[in-house]
């Protein structure tokens, strides 16, 4: 082999680690969640930047439980909300906007969830019909205001092409859209948002200190 050959295959190596590196992504940074070591978490009302009015609530229901799981202590949504419209916030906009150091004083929450809702609702064009869900979410320290975790998330439930040309297309985007003002696909697109954001390998939520002990076989 001379030297110019084994130039060109060192050079073909180099290049194919330097592509699986760049196509791999790095763990999440955990060092910030580990060291506060949330127990409890409230959950704001997320800002919603859809036109779909009913989204903050309907996503609100979907988010105490997946949190559960993961093993951290969860307020409850509903009361957190009343209490903060009682308190001359009627919107989720505002209630993003309230200082961390009110909530921890009044809440006295261990990490503050905030989640924006992206996209959200049935997607319509000529010839075809998807629903999609789309959420960011980032988990505050409410003492220090320090970024623990944060992720993101988009499911789209697409119902896939038809046969039968242009006309079978029609046919079944105009079937879907019925189908879509019956039944609201929303809360579960968002569910799965939740499993995909929180359980994402070596990126997700890590599990909190009342998540439960797999026993040992």
């Amino acid at each position: 082999m001379n030297y110019l050959t084994r130039i060109a295959i060192l050079s073909t190596l180099i290049s194919t680690a330097l592509v699986t590196g760049c196509a791999s992504t790095p763990p999440y940074n955990y060092e910030a969640l580990l060291a506060a070591s949330p127990r409890s978490i409230v959950v704001i009302p997320p800002k919603n930047n859809t036109v779909e009015v009913d989204a903050p609530y309907i996503y609100l229901s979907t988010i105490s439980r997946p949190l559960a799981e993961k093993g951290y202590y969860v307020f409850p949504v509903a009361v957190i909300d009343n209490f903060m419209k009682e308190n001359g916030l009627p919107t989720p906009e505002e209630m993003n906007n309230v200082p961390l150091d009110k909530i921890y004083e009044n809440i006295g929450a261990d990490a503050v969830l905030y989640v924006n809702i992206n996209q959200w609702g049935q997607k319509y064009n000529v010839v075809s019909s998807k629903a999609m869900v789309s959420v960011s979410m980032k988990l505050v320290d409410a003492r220090t205001g320090n970024l623990l975790w944060d992720g993101a998330a988009s499911v789209v439930k697409d119902p896939g092409a038809s046969g039968g040309g242009l006309v079978g297309m029609l046919v079944s985007a105009v079937a879907n859209q019925i189908v879509g003002s019956i039944s609201d696909a929303t809360p579960q697109l968002a569910r799965a948002a939740n499993e995909t954001v929180l359980n994402a390998p070596n990126q997700g939520l890590l599990k909190g200190p009342y998540a439960p002990v797999s026993n040992p076989k």
